[in-house]
């Protein structure tokens, strides 16, 4: 497959999948896009996207499968074959763009509340739940890169799945899709669409496979989703609390762990 079409690929494919789940102004739009994975892989919207729990895991689940299917050899999503492409017609190419950029989101979500523009929760509750989906976005993608120890392109270090850039970026745009997705959709998609270029940029630097930031962005939905799908305790709101939820940190002498318990009222 052409770097260019692996390109407009993941550049389309990723923000309808991430957007599936969340908060949207046009609900009829989003009700096309779980359509779609019928049309295309054959999936069940009725069973697969009836709960608010399906929602938040099937998404970056599928995201997860595709990044495991390009480390096989297959004629679609190759990372090997994206890999050649990319020495082949963009070997110089840097940018240090996706440093930044994958923290655009937050900035953006803290920025439209000091212009006055109200998103879903509170600066409280908000700061929370951004403070709970870092920390699991950070833990799933240290342990997931000391067992995966999948080499990186260039330096062959075994740190490369899943790609932290990419699962930052899609942790960020998933909170601005929470919290503003509600109000209009091109929130979301300029959220998501901003996400999938830190994505490219890190395959096109050389610093990721494809199939690595086909998993960040699964981890890095998945993370900001179950922080809202457990915040059933109000901040700021003592007197009607929904839930306690707790987060056991662990160590096993080779890599962190993070187990999260929630009990619902």
């Amino acid at each position: 497959m052409a770097l260019r079409h692996v390109l407009v690929l993941l550049l389309t494919s990723i923000p309808g999948f991430a957007l599936v789940g969340q908060p949207l102004a046009s609900r009829s739009f989003a009700n096309t896009i779980p359509q779609l994975l019928v049309d295309t892989v054959g999936i069940n919207s009725k069973a697969y996207f009836s709960t608010e729990l399906s929602r938040a895991i099937v998404p970056p689940l599928l995201l997860v499968s595709a990044g495991l299917y390009a480390t096989t050899d297959n004629e679609w999503l190759n990372k090997y074959e994206v890999k050649e492409e990319r020495d082949e017609r963009m070997p110089h190419f840097r940018c240090h763009v996706d440093d930044y950029l994958q923290y655009a989101p937050i900035v953006a979500v803290y920025g439209l509340n000091l212009a006055g523009v109200k998103g879903r929760n509170d600066f409280v509750n908000r700061t929370v739940l951004l403070l709970k989906s870092e920390i699991l976005v950070g833990v799933l993608t240290y342990s997931l890169k000391q067992i995966t120890a999948v080499p990186r392109p260039d330096t062959g270090k075994p740190t490369s799945m899943p790609s932290g850039h990419t699962a930052q970026a899609f942790a960020a745009a998933t909170f601005m899709a929470k919290e503003y997705g509600h109000r209009s959709i091109w929130y979301s998609i300029g959220a998501y669409t901003a996400a999938t270029s830190v994505g490219v940029m890190r395959v096109l630097n050389n610093r990721h496979w494809a199939s690595d930031i086909l998993v960040g962005a699964g981890v890095g939905i998945f993370s900001t989703n179950m922080a809202y799908l457990t915040h059933r305790y109000k901040w700021g709101n003592r007197d009607k609390p929904h839930g306690t939820t707790l987060f056991v940190p662990g160590y096993d002498g080779q890599s962190y762990s993070l187990a999260m318990i929630h009990q619902f009222k």
